[in-house]
């Protein structure tokens, strides 16, 4: 029987394959006890160890000479790094790209209700895209974009909101975009 298990070390995660008690198939083993010694035993002398300790031979290292194997209750072992991985996703913070579009000949009144919204979001913890949608012969003008996005920066400026510009303002196609994010705030 093969197990498919989930192992954390450190901050990594990578799909490990856990094979436990009969199947593993190897002549002798590594055998890793309690109290932390070591030794080299017989295969039916490492399962007969975890059978009479009523726990389970677990393959730790299958890619060392001889394989190591360690008893453990391996239900509570599973059971421990699934609370972990889940530990570790609750304290991430899933930060998510928001759109604000403009045209490159906005209104002042216009530029600043988008502002606010930019501010909303950032303040959230979201990184937000703003872009300027050119049409027909404003495509000729995309300096006309650009001072937009700059004057969008300077509101910004004066409400002292702390944000970073990942990507400065850029042409994409008809688009000309930048990405604003949120500074860390250190408590």
């Amino acid at each position: 029987m093969v197990w498919r298990d989930l192992h954390i070390e450190g901050d990594i995660l990578a799909a490990k394959e856990l094979r436990i008690n009969q199947s593993v198939r190897v002549r002798e083993v590594r055998l890793i006890l309690d109290n932390g010694d070591q030794d080299v035993v017989t295969i039916e002398e490492a399962l007969a160890s975890a059978t009479q300790a009523g726990l389970d031979l677990v393959e730790i290292a299958p890619q060392a000479s001889p394989p190591v194997c360690r008893i453990m209750d391996y239900g509570k072992y599973k059971f421990e790094q699934e609370k972990r991985l889940k530990e570790s996703k609750k304290r991430q913070k899933l930060v998510k790209l928001k759109e604000i579009r403009m045209q490159p000949r906005i209104e002042k009144h216009d530029l600043a209700f988008k502002t606010k919204h930019i501010i909303e979001f950032l303040e959230d913890g979201n990184k937000v895209k703003v872009t300027i949608r050119f049409r027909g012969r404003e495509l000729a003008h995309t300096e006309l974009g650009k001072d937009v996005l700059i004057k969008a920066i300077g509101l910004l400026n004066e409400q002292e909101i702390g944000f970073n510009v990942d990507i400065p303002p850029k042409m994409e196609g008809r688009f000309m975009s930048m990405i604003l994010s949120p500074k860390n705030k250190k408590v």
